[in-house]
């Protein structure tokens, strides 16, 4: 893990999830997030009461989400986020592949942004732009 990797990002982003295991896998697979920390029950299948994914990018930029075991009073689905990406036509093709639905995109915005919409296995929505503020 590199030095950027193992930043910790002071902004975090809280989403729901009921298999938080699944969810687990799938923001690594298909969009690349590290694991950062995972707190579960001992084994396998061992419940994750708390998870920390870090996000880094080719400018250095560092981001993070946390997620865990909810219970029935959780709004699921319903969370969105933004992530800066040099190259969204890639991680497209990366998503796609791991079986996230791909909502709008790769598409240039009008303001200036090459971006890509899709949802997670839960009905997050998770956008990944080139833009950001210089």
């Amino acid at each position: 893990m590199s030095d950027l990797e193992k930043a910790v990002p002071s902004v975090w982003a809280c989403l729901h999830y009921r298999d938080p295991r699944a969810a687990l896998a799938f923001l690594t697979g298909a969009f690349g997030f590290t694991d950062r920390a995972v707190h579960a029950e001992p084994g396998p299948d061992g419940t994750i009461h708390h998870a920390e994914l870090t996000w880094a990018s080719e400018r250095g930029e560092v981001g993070g989400v946390m997620f865990g075991a909810s219970d029935d009073t959780a709004r699921f689905g319903a969370g969105l986020v933004h992530v800066v990406v040099e190259d969204p036509d890639a991680l497209c093709e990366r998503a796609r592949a791991a079986g996230a639905a791909i909502v709008r995109g790769p598409e240039d915005t009008d303001y200036g942004s090459r971006m890509v919409v899709a949802t997670d296995p839960e009905g997050n929505t998770w956008s990944f732009g080139t833009w950001h503020e210089d």
